[in-house]
């Protein structure tokens, strides 16, 4: 009954309806106060598209044929959950996913190109797609030259002074720049590496310093070297030699050895094998190489090398337009010092022309009839040729 009268006496009295107000904020400023942690702006002119982009890890897809698109991380997930059966994208038959990486969408993608220039593009200018949607081409994207076509991607988060951009090209020229020189974009692209007339850019990787790089030609010779005998360039040099050649070879990619990696190779008559990483001894910058895989009359020469892992997929492409999807693990794991197993038939004219790694994307699945020879195959040979020399 007394806390009643006092209610009362608080409704029926606008000072002392005042007082208690003043009395309760000022308590609840003691218990709570603290400074302003936003900021109250009259101007909303230096906000970009980029801060009203949220922060989060997409999935990146790249295929063959330049398609681009990103997907929720979660999503990409969930897909996978199952196990075996449909796939994270749909691509059309003759298309397949070449990059597959995950980046925020803040994250800068550097965008190497065969002709020596780099582009940029954010993660967040990629579309969203649906797990069917086959993507964007990036000729929409970035202002690519006729012809031109997007050979590596590089997602950077930081444009660290500890890291390097490692380059190589088709006439075996390397060039190590640091990565910060890259971190200042321009819309219609920059060049990333001067090319003499008739060379193309073959393989980027970012790099630490202290890593090996490998070279591999069409005549199957590899080099191997460490990093740290090719000096820091800027942006305009050209280069310096990463592995002697004849005049008719030339270097058909660059790897970045990693531990428990296979070198797969692959050569225009449908021969290859896996070898072992372990196997390519570290050498000098500029040498010949040693013998990666025979390039005989019947292998003729590589066409095709990818670094690839147990248990993944890669794709065989020839240039009458056949593709064929089949599994690393059933290729034979051979010495360097050999011709390999038939991975695939061409035909009469035909020729195998390339090999690329096909990153996981939750369909394991193999059609019937793409697997390649077993290890028992009566072609295998491991003469060496070349009378044993490397």
């Amino acid at each position: 009954m007394d806390e009643i009268v006092d209610l009362l006496e608080i409704l029926g009295s606008t000072d002392r309806l005042l007082s208690v107000v003043v009395d309760e904020l000022k308590e609840i400023e003691e218990r709570y106060g603290d400074d302003r942690r936003s900021e109250i702006i009259g101007s909303q002119l230096d906000l970009t598209v980029e801060d009203l982009i949220n922060e989060e890890d997409m999935v990146v897809t790249i295929s063959h044929a330049g398609y681009a698109k990103t997907q929720r991380l979660d999503d990409y997930q969930a897909q996978r959950r199952g196990g075996r059966g449909k796939a994270a994208t749909s691509v059309r038959d003759e298309d397949f996913v070449e990059h597959l990486l995950i980046a925020n969408t803040h994250d800068q993608l550097l965008c190497f190109s065969d002709s020596g220039k780099v582009y940029w593009l954010k993660v967040y200018q990629i579309p969203v797609g649906s797990r069917t949607a086959k993507g964007r081409p990036l000729i929409n994207l970035l202002p690519l030259a006729t012809g031109e076509r997007i050979t590596a991607i590089l997602p950077v988060k930081e444009f660290s002074q500890a890291q390097f951009v490692f380059m190589a090209t088709a006439n075996g020229t390397v060039k190590k720049t640091p990565l910060e020189q890259f971190s200042r974009p321009r819309n219609s692209g920059l060049i990333a590496l001067e090319l003499n007339e008739g060379d193309t850019l073959v393989g980027v990787a970012i790099t630490d310093g202290s890593c090996d790089a490998l070279l591999v030609a069409s005549s199957g010779k590899v080099a191997r070297f460490k990093e740290s005998n090719v000096r820091a360039m800027g942006r305009t040099a050209r280069g310096v030699r990463g592995i002697k050649m004849r005049a008719e070879q030339k270097v058909i990619a660059l790897i970045i050895p990693q531990e428990n990696g296979y070198i797969l190779t692959a050569s225009e008559k449908g021969y290859g094998k896996r070898t072992r990483v372990a196997e390519f001894p570290v050498k000098g910058r500029g040498a010949q190489g040693v013998i990666g895989m025979q390039t005989s009359e019947r292998n003729g020469n590589v066409v095709g090398v990818a670094q690839v892992f147990e248990g993944e997929e890669f794709m065989l492409i020839s240039d009458l337009g056949t593709l064929v999807r089949t599994s690393v693990d059933e290729v034979s794991i051979l010495a360097r010092n050999t011709q390999g197993v038939r991975l695939i038939k061409v035909k009469p004219g035909e020729k195998l022309v390339g090999v690329e790694r096909i990153v996981d994307t939750g369909n394991n699945n193999i059609e019937e009839g793409e697997s390649s020879e077993s290890s028992e195959n009566p072609d295998v040979q491991s003469n060496d040729s070349d009378g044993g020399q490397d």
